[in-house]
């Protein structure tokens, strides 16, 4: 499920939003899970009318190309080039606007990269654009070539979705200079002129979960948490010490672990993780996952552990699955307010539009059924984090995760 990229020591000294925590101590140590075969995937595809068509994932990328349908528009409608509001959104002149998805995982996996497919097609039918094309089950390996035949299919602005497949972005953006070119890449990634960014600070989004994490622990009565994730990344671990400590804010005996299971994607790895965690008596799991995200929220509700997203805003509202905490980092809203202040001309090519935690609505955690205490405390988080009172600790945090 991964949005950022690692990062290099020089890019990420040049980070103004520097701050980091204490670290977990060898007796919270991570236990690693061997990998094992990634479960077959399915991929959903966005059809013109808002229904869902469920159809097999292929072995790499699967693809879905927009069809000449209802939503397509001619440039003479403002509403679907966007020619009223500041911007063009009709780049190739062809009389219609489409944006094309890219992402590393399944786009119907629940999670991250779900709501960057469920954001571009909202966004695109609400706006008069033509249906989307999606492509996801990108290896990095084959982002290159992957992005470069999206490229090629009349688009005019890919959003990708996440920094293992940015790789290539630096020589496509220039290769194509009319498409709009969007990535939330992660920290770090430099700036291109003919990309616009988005991003968030990690820490502070690690920090506002563990706090929300840790006043649910306390009305449930249980000590033990942890994070079910990769493969101990440098985002990963900037994640779990920052939420430690905001874990520990609410409670300093409080315990939380981190277990690598060596892929976002692996549902009987995370299977054999969740199963391994229950054993140890951990009563909250935030699985920081990504194909495998929701199989693991599935075990959590059948064996009545606190479960919580990993980017996903709407985890309180499903029906089908129960989240006890929404953890916000959407790559939707954050792509829906990309795309408005494009429009409206208050973003550019180039630039980077980052999201704070007690500032933007986008981000930042949600207790689903809080009550008025848990309300109060969890929004007194937000304001911390946002005072910068937690710049030191949360400093410390990046320079053990990044290494700079």
């Amino acid at each position: 499920m991964n949005r950022r990229t690692k990062s290099t020591l020089a890019a990420f000294a040049a980070i103004s939003l520097v701050v980091a925590a204490c670290g977990s101590d060898k007796s919270k140590s991570a236990v690693t899970t061997p990998a094992v075969t990634t479960a077959t995937t399915t991929a959903t595809t966005a059809a013109a009318t808002g229904a869902a068509t469920t159809v097999p994932a292929t072995t790499g990328a699967s693809e879905t190309t927009a069809s000449a349908g209802s939503d397509t528009t001619t440039a003479s409608t403002a509403a679907g080039t966007g020619g009223t509001s500041g911007f063009n959104f009709d780049t190739n002149g062809d009389g219609k606007v489409v944006i094309g998805v890219a992402t590393p995982g399944p786009r119907n996996d629940g999670g991250y990269y779900q709501a960057l497919v469920t954001g571009v097609t909202g966004f695109s039918k609400s706006h008069g654009f033509a249906e989307p094309i999606i492509v996801d089950n990108i290896k990095p390996e084959e982002a290159a070539t992957q992005l470069d035949s999206l490229s090629r299919q009349g688009v005019d602005m890919i959003a990708v979705g996440a920094g293992e497949i940015a790789d290539p972005l630096k020589e496509l953006t220039a290769k194509y200079p009319k498409i709009v070119w969007y990535c939330n890449c992660g920290a770090g990634y430099p700036a291109q002129p003919n990309l616009i960014q988005s991003g968030d600070d990690g820490s502070e989004g690690g920090y506002d979960a563990g706090v929300a994490t840790g006043l649910a622990m306390q009305a449930k009565g249980v000590t033990k948490a942890a994070m079910i994730g990769n493969n101990n990344l440098n985002f990963e671990i900037e994640a779990f010490k920052s939420f430690e400590l905001g874990l520990q804010s609410v409670d300093p005996t409080f315990a939380f672990t981190y277990v690598g299971t060596g892929s976002f994607n692996d549902v009987a790895a995370a299977t054999e993780a969740f199963n391994n965690l229950k054993a140890q008596g951990v009563g909250a799991i935030w699985p920081y996952l990504g194909g495998s995200h929701e199989a693991v929220v599935k075990l959590a509700n059948a064996n009545n552990i606190i479960v919580m997203s990993a980017g996903a805003s709407n985890a309180c509202s499903r029906t089908d699955l129960k989240y006890d905490i929404a953890v916000r980092f959407d790559a939707g809203d954050y792509l829906n307010t990309i795309l408005t202040e494009v429009l409206s001309g208050k973003l550019k090519r180039g630039d980077t539009r980052q999201f704070r935690v007690g500032v933007d609505k986008e981000v930042g955690s949600q207790i689903c059924n809080p009550t008025a205490d848990e309300t109060a405390k969890l929004e007194a988080a937000g304001k911390l984090i946002a005072s910068g009172a937690l710049k030191a600790q949360f400093g410390a945090i990046k320079k053990a995760a990044y290494q700079f």
